[in-house]
């Protein structure tokens, strides 16, 4: 299962990427792939789900974030950790 965000910034949907390597459309599904839908029981109604049902998504979309809404000090950690590798 792999799920992703895309369409414009700041405007990203939920997907999930079918065996097929075409995007479908989880937004009538979960409203964002953020906290709740990576909880355990979200997960699980993803889970089964069959990819074929659900709309396909027209195009070659943006693909963003992979997370919304990610605390801010998680992400300045992150950064952090990246700064330090790079001076290495």
């Amino acid at each position: 299962m792999k799920l992703l965000r895309y369409g414009p910034t700041g405007q990203e949907k939920p997907g999930i990427l079918d065996r097929d390597g075409r995007v479908r459309d989880l937004s009538g599904t979960v409203s964002d792939i953020g906290p709740d839908a990576i909880s355990p029981s979200s997960l699980d109604k993803i889970r089964r789900l069959d990819p074929a049902t659900l709309p396909a998504v027209a195009g070659t979309p943006r693909v963003g974030p992979c997370v919304a809404r990610v605390p801010t000090q998680t992400r300045r950690r992150a950064s952090r950790f990246r700064r330090s590798q790079s001076s290495s």
